[in-house]
């Protein structure tokens, strides 16, 4: 019998340094390497947020230093 289900590959997990909102309900969060803040606000609820670990997929960022790019775009 034929199947059109892709078989799914396992993704290798690591621990990864996130963002998370602290305020309580909202469950807003960020990782690092993609944050343009050195301490960002949660994007749902402009509340404050503090750096924690979580176990996720890899996923690799080419821009690896957000940071110091300036924000919005120039006109």
């Amino acid at each position: 019998m034929y199947s059109r289900k892709k078989s799914l590959e396992e993704m290798p997990l690591e621990n990864v340094t996130i963002w998370s909102c602290e305020k309580e309900g909202c469950k807003g969060w960020m990782r690092d390497n993609f944050a343009f803040d050195h301490v960002p606000t949660c994007h749902l609820c402009q509340s404050p947020m503090v750096r924690s670990v979580k176990l996720l997929p890899l996923v690799n960022n080419t821009n690896s230093d957000q940071k110091t790019l300036k924000k919005g775009v120039q006109i």
